[in-house]
């Protein structure tokens, strides 16, 4: 038997004061070009270039022979055109050789 729990969507007013839109958090895979780039050096490179959302948290998943990917959780704005400026963001960065976005869901919070 599942536990019921109130939950409220994270929601936030534009700067122009219109409707409410709420969070998402968006969960991609960030592959470096070559396995020399450290994963602490992408995540800063990442953090420093990304002009769409915020990083929630990432982890270090092992590939192969070295290489790493990042994982990274997101949140971002649930608008029009979904999570395509946070890809486009991301595949401007420098040493991001490749970007799958692998899950999207709704922030909410417990009341």
């Amino acid at each position: 038997m599942l536990d019921l729990i109130n939950v409220k969507t994270v929601a936030s007013r534009d700067r122009k004061g219109g409707s409410c839109l709420s969070k998402l958090i968006a969960r991609a895979k960030v592959l470096p070009v070559d396995v020399n780039i450290k994963p602490e050096v992408l995540l800063e490179r990442i953090r420093n270039s990304i002009h769409v959302g915020s990083i929630k948290r990432y982890s270090v998943e092992p590939i192969a022979f070295g290489l790493n990917a990042l994982l990274i959780d997101f949140i971002i704005e649930d608008a029009e055109g979904g999570t395509e400026a946070l890809e486009d963001s991301l595949k401007e960065t420098e040493g991001v050789s490749q970007v799958d976005i692998i899950g999207v869901s709704r922030a909410s919070a417990t009341i």
